[in-house]
């Protein structure tokens, strides 16, 4: 199977689970501007990525590219901050897989951006 279909569907899959869970979480003052942002820049790394590999040239691609990192990295900001909020331990449970996701999916966009010339 294409590696760049499945990098698509993995980043999708992210976008939908982060959706789901963050339905989970009772809002406060505090978890509503936190879960806004992690609508924003967790979907925005599939978009982007999506974007890339329609990209007009290798400039842009690589320019989306950092874009996919830039917002995988603000995504885990934002789940380590929500993290610290959640009370219940199997909701914690949840997030801590969600950010490991989007700790590899930070460290794939790394690695994609160091080799793209």
């Amino acid at each position: 199977m294409n590696q760049q279909y499945n990098l698509e569907e993995r980043v999708s899959l992210f976008s939908e689970s982060l959706i789901g869970f963050l339905k989970t979480i009772e809002i406060s003052v505090v978890t509503k501007s936190i879960i806004d942002q992690l609508v924003r820049s967790g979907t925005s790394i599939g978009a982007n990525y999506y974007e890339a590999n329609g990209a007009a040239s290798k400039k842009d691609f690589k320019n989306k590219i950092h874009i996919c990192k830039k917002e995988a990295k603000e995504t885990l900001y934002w789940l380590r901050l929500l993290g610290s909020t959640i009370k219940e331990e199997s909701i914690k449970i949840k997030c801590r897989l969600i950010w490991k996701e989007a700790h590899e999916l930070t460290l794939i966009f790394s690695s994609i951006a160091a080799n793209t010339k």
